[in-house]
């Protein structure tokens, strides 16, 4: 039976009890529902692979509550420090070098010498953080390969019974998955998400490099086939075929429509709550057909998720 907590002191102070004894929460970010376990215990990070059915070589996030916490798990260089001071705390990864006798589950890192690491803004995932007072291992809190969760139901949808306690923060107000950078030597984008590149490269003053390896993944996020609903997904349609669900942007309208006004912080933060609500409307066997989104600012993640969500299945 999963429980689902308040999001109150009373409500945390149980979310927090429950990580303490390797137990696995939910838990609201700006981005996305994290499904959290203490990230120094590999019963409760074999746990998280269990719960969703997650890859053992695809490394899960560690959220910490601020830069000083981070450092004592890892080595941050001159770009990461630069981006963190600009963007932490907020929606942004960085796979920095992992310090030695940090005392991280190897599980976390799928055994790689890095380790990805995010700084959450949220109020509530904040408060969390400093109650339990570790690191906590938090991918989404979705089956693996599924639509992202961005409202406590979500994660009941897909997980309950198979996790102790969500922490309901209504919905997230990004959407979209945090950005996840490698910073150092050269500044390397491996995922696109909440903070668009054009603001990163600002802060940095350089452009980014484009890596990630679908089959060799450095980070989460990076498998080829990700974010998938049950329904098949048709991308730059104009128009629905027969037998679509189509999902609109500015002009382009639909039976459901990520930003009428073509905003794209709008579209990042409905995408996901509308693949689910189009996969829903399609049914078994039907098709959803996505409306063109310009690939600039966020942009570029919605349609890095969208790409994902239509690759062919394995």
């Amino acid at each position: 039976m999963t429980e689902t907590l308040a999001p109150d002191d009373a409500g945390i102070a149980r979310a927090a009890r429950l990580l303490a004894e390797a137990e696995l929460v939910a838990f609201p970010t700006e981005t996305v529902y994290g499904l959290g376990g203490d990230a120094r215990s590999d019963q409760a990070v074999a746990g998280i692979y269990a719960a969703k059915g997650r890859p053992s070589f695809n490394p899960l996030i560690v959220h910490l509550p601020d830069l000083a916490a981070v450092e004592g798990y890892a080595v941050l260089g001159p770009n990461a420090r630069s981006l963190a001071q600009a963007f932490w705390p907020g929606p942004l990864t960085l796979v920095l070098p992992l310090r030695d006798g940090a005392g991280l589950s190897p599980l976390v890192t799928a055994g790689l010498p890095t380790v990805a690491i995010r700084v959450p803004a949220h109020p509530l995932a904040q408060r969390l953080l400093r109650a339990f007072g570790g690191p906590v291992a938090a991918p989404s809190a979705n089956p693996s390969g599924r639509v992202s969760p961005t409202r406590a139901e979500h994660v009941l949808e897909g997980l309950s019974g198979r996790i102790a306690a969500v922490l309901d923060g209504g919905p997230c107000a990004v959407g979209l998955e945090s950005t996840i950078v490698a910073a150092d030597p050269q500044p390397t984008l491996l995922r696109p998400g909440g903070i668009p590149v054009e603001a990163l490269q600002a802060a940095l003053g350089q452009p980014l490099s484009i890596g990630g390896d679908a089959q060799k993944p450095s980070a989460p996020g990076q498998l080829a086939s990700h974010y998938a609903p049950e329904a098949g997904v048709r991308l730059n349609a104009t128009d629905a075929a027969p037998g679509e669900v189509l999902v609109g942007f500015g002009p382009i309208k639909g039976a459901l429509t990520l930003s009428d006004s073509g905003d794209l912080v709008e579209a990042a933060a409905r995408l996901f709550d509308l693949l689910r609500r189009a996969d829903q409307l399609a049914g078994p066997g039907g098709r959803i057909a996505f409306a063109p989104v310009p690939e600039t600012g966020l942009g570029l993640a919605i349609n890095d998720r969208l790409r994902r969500a239509a690759a062919p299945r394995k």
